[in-house]
Formats: structure tokens, sequence, C-alpha cells
């Protein structure tokens, strides 16, 4: 580092510092710099932010949000705040990764032994199974019709019968139109 510092350094043209000075408190520095979202607040006062349930607390601030827009400000050091109209709200945080790991079920003995309990039960229940709708009203499937004629799915006629009904439906339609009227 120091040889490319030799190598590519520039001595600047005057020697005093030329940075304007800050003229935004550090209050205020802090809240440009950091992450800011705007967040639908639900009618039960909650609302969703980084795979987080925020819950916001009752009172004379919050009571009117449902259904409006808050702003959640995400600082670099992990804090987290929720401001309506630049007021700073108070809030609980409910975690929705929240699970139980294996080892504590293992580790409780007690809670073990019923889980196994209820497991054997579980597995040991009669499923029921659920009828369609088709099967509730007793509906039974009935043969195509093609041609005017009905075809059965369980005992289809053969080639030879099925021209002869053909020929024989043919020949009585039109027997029938040429009956004088």
């Amino acid at each position: 580092m120091l040889t490319h510092n030799e190598r590519f350094a520039v001595s600047p043209v005057r020697s005093e510092d030329m940075h304007r000075p800050l003229s935004v408190s550090v209050d205020k520095l802090t809240d440009i710099l950091c992450h800011r979202e705007q967040r639908y607040v639900g009618s039960q006062l909650t609302l969703s932010y980084d795979r987080k349930g925020i819950i916001l607390e009752r009172n004379a601030n919050s009571e009117d949000l449902g259904g409006k827009y808050v702003d959640v400000y995400d600082f670099p050091d992990g804090r987290l705040e929720v401001r309506s109209r630049g007021l700073l709200l108070p809030y609980r945080v409910f975690s929705k990764d929240q699970r139980v790991s294996h080892t504590a079920i293992v580790e409780n003995k007690r809670l073990g032994h019923t889980l196994a309990l209820i497991k054997t039960q579980q597995d040991s229940h009669f499923e029921v199974k659920i009828k369609t709708n088709s099967e509730k009203g007793e509906y039974q499937k009935r043969g195509r019709q093609i041609y005017g004629l009905t075809m059965f799915a369980k005992s289809p006629p053969s080639q030879r019968q099925w021209l002869t009904n053909r020929q024989e439906s043919i020949a009585s339609l039109a027997a029938s139109r040429e009956r004088p009227r």
C-alpha cells in the first residue's frame, strides 16, 4: 500500500482543509443516513417489516393510524424506529421466524413423552374420506352418444354391429321423411 501511495499520490494545491462545515445536527444526520420505508398499518395496528410483525402500542398518537402509512427507520446499528408525522411510536416486535428446535423438545422429558403419546394417537386416527359433489349426489356416468347411437363404456359394440345400427337408424330416418303427412 505504501508503494502504491508513493507512486500515485498527488499533493494538494492548498494545504488547508477545504471541506465545508456540517450544517446539520448529528441526530438529523443519522435520520438522513438510515434506511427508511413506508409501511401500511392494518386495523389491528400491526405492520410487517424485515420478516417481523410490529405491533403498535395503543395510545392517543397511534389510535387513528389504522389504514394509514407510517415511516419505519432502520438504523445501521440495528435500532428500529416507527414514526408517524415525526412522532416516535412505541411498539412491540413479534418475530415470524420463531421456531422450537428439536433439541429443546428432547431436553424436556415430560414434553417428549406427551408429544410421543399425541403422535401415536394421530397415527392411529382414522382419516375420513371426503366425497366430491358428484359422489354426494350419487352421480352415475353415462355413455357417450355418437351420431344418435348410445355407446356404453362397459360393453362397446363391435365395428360391424355399429355399422348395422347406423344403417338401420339412417333407413328409419329416411322412411320417416318419405311418409306423406
